[in-house]
């Protein structure tokens, strides 16, 4: 056994090294084999920034089949050769020393031969090389597909552009473009329901099925509920396979820190690559336990669907299939209390069924697990012996899988993680944002109207009282002259939804047509004063530790279509965090762009009641539980803090006109409103003071007047969207 395990990192060098080599195949007639499929997308983008659309349109298309089709050729290839070398492989039980090295060296060579000969048969040997990561990233979020709706509308191909919106939309769920494109979509003549199709279902059916199985569950429809867990396990399974031969038959890159200039020898850097192919193999884990448009996985995905699976089965009678399946279960968690406490009711419901008595778990589950375990045990003894970095996919490694040099630092990664998956729910109440409510409201005749008790969450507050009746007609009637449609986002007439127009007024831009003359002075920078006042406000009721800066003041109205209101299912603005990217799934918050990251607390300041729907709501971070509502008036203030504790958003404006101003603010003066700044200049130039709190200069929460600022004139870049110009039509 010391001399197997001494010979495990050679043996696998030896693995990977063949495996590699079959990507060198050659042939002299490459014109007709397949071409490297980035190669092809490349020049299809290129072709669609030439508005050259049918040829982007074919090169596109042919990018996404030759992939496909490189995956099909690899996996027919590894079935074909898998039995290449048996004899040898057969012997490496039997031999000792250095004949074991050789036997093994010999399976390894002919199943890297078969395989250098199969692929090459099809594949060019470019195209057998491996693509960039820019690449696979643009690939695992759809963005071929982002490229060719837009190709095929302007072709005129509405039916293919609706499903490459729709395919492209599934992945990408917060994608606000190709929503409403999607929704101009089902208003095209010749455009039925059938054309929304997903292209790249046939890699989420197991999704489709779990989803099929809690709607099952739900209605307590018990035996339909079995049918489809059973057939999601059996799905999952053969995704993950699928995965795994792809890591297998797809050259392995040398990590980062064993690149091609590290002082590893041969043989380490031939471990270091075998090693890589055993963790690509571990991740496929991770990668089917990820949901289309999600940015995590959902942890033990498999082992969750066998517990599903068992109680379903016994709820809907199946009793011996439901031993079975907790039997499988427990291959995964074999101490685990209610798993035992159920086996014993299952088999007490049997009675003297002997033979039902005896169930055995599935044998693929089995497979399974030992494969990965074995794996594993490679991996560790990597990251013991070779320095290798592996984060392990799974919460149900046993122990002594890990060797006992790094099994404490093993434990206390796992204890953390799984407190976090135990909070839970309870993570909606955790806010570390730095504010805690309740602080004194320093303003005359501003009243809170509830609190986070009534608000149902952490750090909210709703005032009223902020604005004055005259104040509200003075900022609707400057929204009604001078708001844009879209300002602040592109231009774009229906950011959000098609059914409702959508239109803004900046502070910049409202003082630079208070300088032409085109709207009144004193409105233009009450607009602005508002700001300050509302900043004030929250400095005070937030105990705000630091400083806070206005990150940016919009006027926003939006106002329901006449005609286009009947059966709407959508959101006058889509449930949303303001500082990180929310995931339901998990309940987690991501602080990735396009986020604005740096937001710490956002207001909304009412300006009217006059209209239907439009209220303000708080969720959980599920995105569905309503927490608390909130409906608009004249000088009504909502503020909270901008992270994960505060998911919202605003329903359906029906009818008429809804308008508000919208604040976020910062505790970074790096990232405070530069526009303000440049329009406090405009009006100091003209002899104009406009009221500020000195709070940033005297470090004093009292208002008072400010000298003009000779701030840069440059706009904040943290508005800009990170979306191409031409997704939207």
């Amino acid at each position: 056994m010391a001399l197997r395990s001494q010979l495990l990192a050679v043996y696998v060098a030896f693995c990977c090294a063949a495996l590699l080599k079959s990507s060198l195949g050659s042939s002299s007639n490459v014109l007709s084999l397949m071409q490297p499929y980035d190669f092809l997308y490349y020049s299809g983008v290129r072709a669609y920034y030439g508005e050259e659309w049918g040829k982007a349109a074919e090169l596109l298309e042919r990018s996404i089949g030759t992939k496909e089709t490189l995956q099909r050729v690899r996996r027919q290839c590894h079935q074909n050769c898998e039995a290449a070398g048996s004899d040898a492989f057969n012997k490496l039980d039997s031999e000792e020393g250095h004949m074991w090295d050789l036997w093994a060296l010999d399976w390894v060579q002919q199943r890297a031969e078969c395989l250098r000969f199969c692929i090459g048969q099809s594949v060019s040997p470019t195209a057998q090389l491996p693509v960039s990561t820019d690449i696979e990233y643009e690939f695992d979020i759809r963005n071929p597909y982002n490229f060719l709706q837009v190709t095929f509308y302007k072709l005129e191909k509405l039916k293919k552009a609706a499903t490459a919106a729709h395919t492209y939309f599934v992945a990408n769920p917060s994608h606000l473009e190709m929503r409403n494109n999607i929704e101009k979509y089902r208003r095209m003549e010749g455009v039925t329901e059938e054309d929304f199709q997903d292209r790249e279902a046939e890699k989420e059916r197991h999704w489709i099925q779990y989803d099929a199985a809690l709607q099952h569950e739900t209605s307590s429809d018990w035996k339909q509920a079995a049918e489809k867990w059973k057939a999601c396990v059996t799905e999952t399974l053969r995704q993950t396979e699928e995965c795994r031969v792809q890591c297998e038959v797809t050259p392995q890159r040398l990590p980062e820190d064993r690149g091609v200039d590290s002082v590893d020898g041969v043989f380490e850097k031939a471990a270091a690559l075998s090693l890589s192919l055993l963790m690509c193999r571990q991740s496929c884990v991770t990668q089917v336990a990820t949901r289309p448009g999600r940015i995590s996985a959902q942890e033990d995905f498999l082992p969750t669907q066998l517990e599903h699976l068992h109680i379903s089965q016994f709820k809907s009678g199946d009793v011996r299939g439901a031993l079975q399946s907790l039997h499988s279960y427990l291959l995964f968690y074999p101490a685990d209390k209610d798993s035992l406490d159920n086996l014993q009711l299952y088999q007490e419901t049997l009675g003297g069924d002997a033979e039902s008595q005896d169930a055995q778990p599935a044998q693929e589950i089995v497979t399974y697990i030992s494969r990965s375990l074995q794996e594993k045990k490679l991996l560790y003894f990597g990251v013991e012996n070779l320095e290798f970095s592996f984060t392990d996919p799974d919460l149900w490694t046993p122990e002594d899988v890990v060797p006992e040099s790094i099994r404490e630092d093993w434990r206390v990664e796992k204890e953390k993680l799984n407190n976090k998956l135990k909070e839970g729910n309870q993570l909606e109440e955790v806010d570390d944002s730095g504010f805690f409510a309740g602080g004194a409201v320093p303003q005359v005749g501003v009243t809170i109207a509830m609190d986070d008790e009534a608000l149902n969450g952490t750090n909210r507050v709703l005032f009223d009282g902020v604005m004055t009746e005259k104040e509200c007609g003075q900022t609707l009637q400057l929204a009604s002259v001078a708001a844009s449609l879209g300002d602040g986002y592109r231009g774009r007439r229906s950011p959000h939804t098609p059914h409702e127009t959508f239109e803004g007024l900046t502070v910049l831009r409202a003082a630079k047509l208070s300088q032409e003359g085109l709207v009144n002075q004193s409105d233009a920078m009450l607009l602005h004063e508002l700001g300050e006042r509302v900043r004030a406000l929250l400095h005070s009721y937030f105990r705000s530790p630091s400083e806070l800066f206005v990150s940016f003041t919009h006027l926003v109205c939006r106002s329901a279509i006449a005609g286009d209101q009947e059966g709407r299912l959508d959101l006058s603005h889509p449930i949303h965090v303001d500082n990180c990217l929310l995931e339901p799934e998990t309940k987690q918050c991501w602080k990735e762009p396009p986020a604005f990251i740096h937001r710490d607390l956002s207001a909304i300041l009412y300006l009217n009641d006059d209209f239907e729907g439009g209220e303000f709501f708080f969720t959980k971070r599920d995105a569905k539980t309503v927490s608390a509502r909130v409906k608009p008036s004249c000088g009504r203030l909502l503020g909270f803090s901008s992270g994960q504790v505060n998911p919202h958003g605003v329903t359906a404006v029906t009818k008429g006109r809804r308008c508000a101003l919208a604040l976020w603010f910062t505790k970074e003066k790096l990232y405070r409103d530069m526009e303000r700044e440049e329009a406090e200049a405009l009006w100091a130039s003209d002899g104009h003071k406009v009221l500020k709190n000195v709070e940033e200069e005297e470090g004093s929460a009292t208002a008072g007047r400010n000298a003009r600022s000779h701030a840069p004139k440059e706009r904040s870049r943290e508005r800009r969207r990170v979306t191409g110009g031409k997704d939207e039509l």
